[in-house]
């Protein structure tokens, strides 16, 4: 049976990301996770646990081996429950955090959210996506994703992991080399975990700026993995 594609999404972001990548996967079979700690409603966001508990359900939805991919903040609950037991046969970090056991993405940043997120109890809010999330990205499309983007949960990214995937299956890390929300130095940083490393000549959202080049890499691990 082919690999399923399970793809997560990063802060502040939802499945709707996705569409131009999905649009380039025919006959690949896609499944893509709503995480509960975005969303509009500061007051009904999730935690990290909540955001596990999506993925796994997104998990046990599906027959045969998986791909599993979490993109920027997705890596996290990818790294919470990503096991074999589920289905899962590799790991993709797109410029994602692949943290360890006892981290939180707040204390790999040291403790602080980054100058371009304001900080408030229960949500962040990202003050200039444009500039951070859509370098490279059409003028018309990112106006579309700043439209639709929400709130994240403050508990979210400061609630450590219990456990790290990618100490028990083979991973993949994809460095986007254009990056403004997570440094390439730290993006290479985290790659030192994974099995391999691959690199795209884009900002944080390579699913959005370079949709085709992003398939045909994604392809290349499922091809690896089915």
């Amino acid at each position: 049976m082919p690999p399923t594609l399970v793809l997560v999404h990063g802060a502040w972001h939802g499945p709707w990301c996705w569409q131009p990548l999905v649009d380039q996967l025919p006959g690949v079979d896609v499944v893509t996770v709503a995480l509960p700690s975005s969303g509009t409603d500061p007051g009904s966001l999730g935690d990290l646990t909540a955001d596990a508990d999506a993925v796994r359900a997104a998990l046990t939805g599906v027959e045969g081996p998986v791909v599993l991919v979490g993109h920027s903040y997705g890596g996290i609950p990818v790294t919470e429950v990503g096991a074999a037991e589920l289905g899962v046969a590799h790991l993709v970090y797109l410029c994602a955090f692949q943290l360890d056991v006892g981290e939180s993405l707040v204390s790999s940043l040291g403790g602080a959210v980054p100058a371009w997120q304001e900080l408030h109890p229960t949500h962040i809010r990202v003050t200039t996506p444009e500039a951070v999330f859509y370098n490279g990205v059409s003028p018309e499309l990112t106006a579309q994703a700043v439209d639709r983007l929400g709130w994240q949960s403050t508990s979210s990214v400061t609630q450590p992991l219990s456990r790290a995937a990618w100490r028990e299956l083979p991973s993949t890390y994809v460095v986007c080399e254009q990056d403004q929300a997570i440094p390439v130095a730290a993006q290479e940083a985290m790659s030192g975990r994974a099995g391999s490393v691959l690199r795209m000549d884009t900002g944080h959202s390579p699913f959005l700026a370079a949709p085709a080049e992003l398939a045909a890499l994604l392809r290349g691990v499922l091809d690896r993995v089915g």
